[in-house]
């Protein structure tokens, strides 16, 4: 019978292991799994990939990751907070110790639901000309420009939901959906952290993640 519950978090991080790649759902706090990205601060691995919108919550969760400089590469789409002193992971950035690749926010999305889609690299006309793809191919379709953006695959995906049922299905409140579809199907392993889950499956209109790209689910305590 299939269930993919697992009983603690560190039944959910098991297998990281030094050199993993990691995508980390979230955009402004939400559906950050706040709980694995933490835990991940605990662990030993190293030379870590981090995939993410920005280096922000993830720093929160866990500042040893980059205190004990256990990342060696962020895939970001936002690299800077505005309003107040540079935290550890961005002082890295700018003396190099840590490696960054800046991806525009829609290509960052495409490039992940390409990678679940078996689609080893696609097209677009975004970012083209500016430092963000400098030395990428550029081709050109019906007279317009296009640069060539390959997949982003990972490892492990850490996302944040609302609902899970043992199957794997997953359902996000609002907003709380946004990289979590994609970087499930883009990644080996996705590990859902879920306020609520259930024996009973999610009514298939409400599944917003099937269950085939789900591998574990760790249920979290609820705000009170």
């Amino acid at each position: 019978m299939i269930d993919k519950r697992v009983a603690n978090v560190e039944e959910a991080l098991a297998g990281i292991t030094d050199g993993a790649s990691i995508m980390l759902c979230g955009f402004g706090g939400t559906g950050t799994p706040f709980v694995l990205t933490t835990a991940l601060g605990k662990i030993s691995a190293r030379n870590l990939t981090l995939v993410s919108n920005s280096v922000r919550h993830t720093e929160d969760c866990a500042p040893s990751l980059f205190e004990d400089k256990r990342v060696a590469k962020v895939i970001v789409s936002a690299a800077r907070s505005r309003g107040r002193e540079p935290t550890t992971s961005e002082r890295q950035l700018e003396d190099g110790t840590l490696q960054l690749e800046l991806v525009p926010q829609g290509t960052f999305a495409e490039r992940m639901r390409a990678a679940g889609a078996g689609i080893p690299a696609f097209y677009t006309p975004t970012a083209l000309g500016t430092k963000l793809t400098e030395g990428k191919e550029v081709r050109e379709f019906n007279g317009r420009q296009y640069v060539l953006e390959t997949a982003l695959g990972a490892d492990f995906a850490f996302i944040g939901a609302d609902r899970a049922d043992r199957w794997g299905n997953v359902s996000f409140r609002g907003t709380q959906e946004n990289f979590g579809p994609s970087m499930a199907m883009g990644s080996c392993i996705a590990i859902i952290e879920a306020k609520h889950v259930t024996d009973e499956p999610i009514p298939p209109r409400e599944v917003d993640i099937p269950g085939i790209f789900v591998q574990r689910v760790l249920q979290v305590p609820t705000e009170s």
